[in-house]
C-alpha cells in the first residue's frame, strides 16, 4: 500500500486521506500494528490527529499538519460546523425513504468495546436517506451531526436495519453474490465462494470543512473496490 495513492487532497494546513478498511486510524494503546498517522509521519513527522474512524470503516479522514491548523480544525468539530456524510450498506428494505435518528449513545458497560442507546448517554443525531433500496440490502446515505463512537452503526440497528458485515451490532455475516444471484454456480477453479464483501459496509465519503483563509473545502473519497464492485453486482440484479 502506498500512501500516495490514499491522499485525495493536501494543501499547507492538512491532508486528507482514504482510509482502507482494517487499517487504524491512529496508534493502539499496545502499539503493534501499523496507523495510518504513523505512515504519515515517515513523510511528515509533525502530524496531528484531528478526528478518528473505526477501524473497519473505510474513507475520508484528515490530519493537521501544524499545531495551528490542529486547533483550529478541532475547534470546528466539537462546534458540529463540519458536514460529514457517510455511506452505508445495510442490511434489508428500509421502509421509509429518509428520517432521523436522535438517540443517546453511552458506553455499554456489560461488554466492553461497544456503545448502548441509554439515557445517561451523550446526545446523538444522525440523518439517513435511502439512495438505492435492493431489496436484501439498502445503499444508505448518512450525515452526523455528533461525532459519537459507532454512532451510525448503533443508529441503523436502533431503525431495525444494521449495517451489513457488521459483527458488533449486527450479523457479521460478509456479502455473498449467491445470496441474491439466481442459478449463481462456482468457477471449477474454487472449492468455496469468495464473499463479495467481507468488511464493515460503511465508508466516510464527504465532508466540509471551513479553512482558515474562510473559504468551504468540500472533500470527498471516493469508494473501495470491495464496496463499488458489491454495489455493481446488486444494480444488475435489482
Amino acid at each position: 500500500m502506498k500512501l500516495q495513492d490514499l491522499i485525495v487532497f493536501e494543501n499547507d494546513d492538512l491532508v486528507a486521506l482514504n482510509k482502507p478498511s482494517g487499517l487504524l486510524s491512529i496508534p493502539d494503546r499496545e502499539g503493534k500494528e501499523p496507523s495510518l498517522k504513523e505512515l504519515l509521519q515517515h513523510t511528515c513527522p509533525d502530524i496531528f490527529t484531528i478526528h478518528r474512524l473505526d477501524r473497519e470503516t473505510s474513507g475520508l479522514i484528515i490530519f493537521g499538519k501544524h499545531a495551528g491548523a490542529h486547533k483550529y480544525f478541532c475547534q470546528q468539530f466539537e462546534a458540529r460546523k463540519t458536514i460529514k456524510i457517510y455511506n452505508g450498506l445495510v442490511i434489508g428494505s428500509v421502509p421509509e425513504p429518509s428520517g432521523s435518528v436522535d438517540a443517546p449513545i453511552a458506553e455499554n458497560m456489560v461488554k466492553r468495546g461497544t456503545m448502548i442507546i441509554h439515557r445517561r448517554g451523550k446526545p446523538a443525531l444522525t440523518d439517513f436517506k435511502v439512495l438505492h433500496d435492493f431489496t436484501l440490502y439498502s445503499w444508505t446515505e448518512f450525515r452526523i451531526h455528533t461525532g459519537r463512537t459507532h454512532q451510525i452503526r448503533i443508529h441503523a440497528k436502533e431503525i431495525g436495519h444494521p449495517l451489513a458485515v457488521d459483527t458488533l451490532y449486527g450479523d457479521g455475516k460478509p456479502v455473498y453474490l449467491s445470496s441474491f444471484k439466481s442459478k449463481f454456480n462456482l468457477s471449477k477453479e474454487h472449492l468455496e465462494e469468495r464473499p463479495l464483501l467481507n468488511r464493515l459496509a460503511l465508508h466516510a465519503a464527504q465532508l466540509k470543512i471551513q479553512a482558515p483563509d474562510g473559504h468551504w473545502l468540500e472533500l470527498e473519497a471516493p469508494l473501495h473496490k470491495d464496496l463499488r464492485a458489491t454495489l455493481q453486482q446488486l444494480q444488475k440484479r435489482k
